[in-house]
């Protein structure tokens, strides 16, 4: 198979995968629908909510990890098409006595560093000027000038708590799982409900949530893997007492309980870009000015 054939298999299979994912979320819906018009007691209602809330959350985390499996498959794919060139003079070396132990290491190293070039070369093939990419430089940009990097967290549905986890661990607190901040978000919202509800939509209708679309909007905090957004990083902000900073790639970075420790604040980064299926969120580490020297060191030590 050629490699024009080979990319477009890849995009029919890619578009593929995608119009099932729009037939079984149109499927879900109906199902939905169908459900709600039941005519049975309370109880039930409330059973068949939760039964709701469970599948559309089981739907949205499949179709992530088959989106997420495809993505690896491309990238391997390009990998395994790129052509291993020896030179000449690793030709030699073959012929040479057996190396030793330390040259054995630093080798291993070096190919490893090549390997993971490729791959990286690799994806860029795949995303090269993407709206991902151009994001993704534009906040390390930014980060970059305030002595920040990004540290990756997973697309899980928990991003946003799970950054705000590794913040907290940054300035030593160390009291939360990420299911306590779930909690901590869905209290904060549910004692605050007069004054945030009127900020919060649905997305289908675009109008403000019913007392029933409220409830289950904090139910799926407490019991799901939901993206958090910008209500959910007000309620932890507010909860922990913590100024949260939002750095992206476009617009101002707010800041949510400024009135907070300046010392206790946490410092995320927002992506519209990242992923297919929406925003995410990752945390930051600050850059050693040490970092360099500790590389050098780490090197003279394989020795």
């Amino acid at each position: 198979m050629s490699e024009e054939q080979s990319s477009n298999a890849t995009v029919e299979d890619e578009e593929t995968l995608l119009a099932r994912h729009r037939k079984e979320k149109k499927e879900l819906v109906a199902k939905v629908q169908s459900l709600k018009k039941a005519k049975v007691d309370k109880k039930r209602k409330k059973e068949i909510q939760e039964e709701i809330v469970c599948m559309e959350a089981e739907l949205e985390a499949r179709h992530a990890d088959e989106l997420n499996q495809l993505n690896a498959l491309k990238i391997s794919e390009i990998s395994v098409a790129t052509p291993k060139t020896e030179s000449a003079e690793s030709q030699v070396e073959d012929k040479q006595p057996k190396l030793s132990k330390a040259q054995r290491r630093r080798e291993k190293k070096s190919q490893e560093g090549k390997d993971r070039e490729a791959q990286i070369k690799a994806e860029e093939a795949l995303h090269r000027d993407s709206p991902r990419i151009l994001e993704d430089r534009k906040i390390v940009e930014l980060l970059a000038k305030r002595g920040l990097a990004p540290f990756p967290v997973p697309a899980d549905g928990d991003c946003l708590y799970n950054a705000v986890k590794h913040q907290l661990s940054q300035i030593g607190v160390h009291d939360y799982e990420t299911a306590d901040l779930r909690q901590l978000a869905a209290d904060y919202i549910e004692t605050n409900q007069d004054n945030l509800i009127h900020y919060m939509t649905n997305p289908e209708t675009e109008n403000i949530l019913s007392v029933d679309e409220f409830r289950k909007y904090c139910f799926q905090i407490r019991n799901t893997k939901v993206w958090g957004g910008e209500i959910e990083v007000k309620a932890l902000s507010s909860s922990l007492k913590c100024p949260i900073e939002i750095i992206q790639a476009s617009g101002t970075s707010p800041v949510h309980g400024e009135d907070g420790d300046p010392e206790r604040k946490l410092v995320l980064t927002y992506h519209r870009h990242m992923y297919r299926l929406g925003e995410h969120y990752n945390s930051t580490v600050t850059i050693r000015a040490n970092d360099d020297k500790d590389e050098g060191e780490n090197e003279q030590s394989d020795d």
